[in-house]
């Protein structure tokens, strides 16, 4: 099977998790900051992932997502040697390596900056979104086509498995079709993720050539029956989640560097039914670091709103507080479930009953000649205790939870 079907990836925010300097930036603050990820490697095969999915680690500005070079660690992340370094470990784990790859735009003090953007009708360089800091580039550019493919295929070569694409809902879909059908002839494995919010799945990843994007959708649906105790949104979701899985495996998530961290939007219980949504429903799943430890984060307004939610590490797992430990426990049981059924990145979900504070779905293999026995029937409850039941179809129990009070 491909890394869509049997990688479980654990995402981090490097500049975040290894403590560099983000808003403000004073003098030389470049240092080999990279490899204090390196101790938290075994955390991520004890976890039962094996994927590292790494937020921005090219020179910027300031957040990452300002890139001023496509080719270079931010320096107050490291050097090369050290990327090749966490390369080489997570090799030796068999943990396969995504980059994030912010190919919209640029920081304006880019320098290409005036070569490669887009320009509106007075001859300006487009801002992205009001940012006046960040230049759109134009994807019509034989220049931004040359420009990203030599970026995707100068890291692939130096081992990583595939890239997120930021904001690819952005980037017409033939600009992507064209670079990675590049990047293909020389990577034909390479994965492809690409950040959709909204819209039509299956039809963006058709035009794109992609091979998934992020299921916002069924993040939303899952903390919001949780928080609202109304699981016909989730079900309603599942209905077309089922119908996206048909045609390809979206890549789903309960928490990531941009939303509100799964506890502190629906507290501990409520984090643990929606890891277990997450971790036995089709799709490609990622683990926001610090999740499995139930880290708080809150999304903010203004200037510093994502800092929360981008905390740094402290130097490695044994210096983790014990209080997250049995949230960590209920990680692995669930991960474990799951990688034990490599079918569930492709199954169909039924939708058994559904009422505001509980749901019941079973899950199956696409495969008909798949023994009956491997699904798993699941029921979430929300009210009056939160609780969870996990079984296969012969009615044997895999996993229960149940809040105690």
């Amino acid at each position: 099977m491909s890394l869509i079907d049997n990688t479980l990836w654990w995402q981090v925010f490097p500049l975040g998790a290894c403590g560099a300097p983000i808003r403000i930036r004073s003098g030389d603050d470049s240092a080999h900051r990279l490899p204090r990820l390196i101790p938290w490697l075994d955390h991520v095969v004890d976890l039962g992932c094996n994927g590292l999915l790494l937020g921005p680690i090219f020179e910027s500005v300031s957040h990452g997502y300002d890139t001023l070079d496509h080719f270079q660690i931010d320096r107050r992340l490291g050097d090369q040697n050290d990327f090749d370094d966490l390369i080489s470990q997570c090799t030796e784990r068999g943990i396969a390596v995504m980059l994030d790859g912010v190919f919209n735009h640029v920081a304006v003090t880019h320098p290409r900056a005036a070569q490669l953007a887009a320009t509106s009708p007075d001859g300006t360089p487009q801002v992205w979104e009001g940012h006046n800091e960040l230049v759109v580039l134009d994807h019509s550019k034989s220049e931004v086509i040359e420009l990203v493919a030599e970026a995707m295929l100068y890291w692939l070569r130096r081992g990583i498995a595939g890239w997120r694409l930021d904001v690819a809902y952005a980037v017409p879909s033939s600009f992507w079709r064209e670079v990675t059908g590049i990047v293909r002839a020389e990577f034909p494995e390479a994965v492809f993720l690409g950040e959709v919010i909204h819209g039509d799945y299956p039809q963006f990843v058709a035009e794109s050539s992609l091979d998934t994007v992020t299921q916002y959708e069924l993040w939303k649906a899952t903390w919001s029956s949780i928080q609202t105790r109304n699981f016909w949104e989730l079900a309603w979701s599942l209905e077309r989640h089922e119908a996206f899985v048909a045609s390809f495996v979206p890549q789903t998530f309960i928490g990531n560097h941009d939303v509100e961290r799964i506890a502190s939007q629906v507290g501990d219980s409520g984090a643990v039914l929606a890891v277990s949504a997450l971790l036995t429903l089709p799709g490609m799943p990622s683990i926001y670091y610090g999740d499995e430890q139930a880290f708080r984060g809150r999304k903010l307004e203004g200037f510093a709103a994502d800092d929360e939610l981008r905390p740094p590490l402290p130097d490695s797992p044994e210096a983790l507080s014990d209080m997250g430990m049995w949230m960590e426990n209920i990680y692995k049981g669930l991960i474990a479930l799951r990688k034990q059924r490599p079918w569930l990145a492709r199954a169909h979900i039924k939708v058994d009953g559904k009422q505001n504070e509980w749901i019941e779905y079973t899950v199956t293999p696409r495969d008909s000649e798949t023994a009956d026995h491997d699904g798993l029937h699941v029921r979430l409850d929300v009210d009056p205790l939160a609780h969870v039941a996990i079984s296969d179809l012969a009615g044997h129990q895999l996993f229960a939870w149940g809040e105690q009070k």
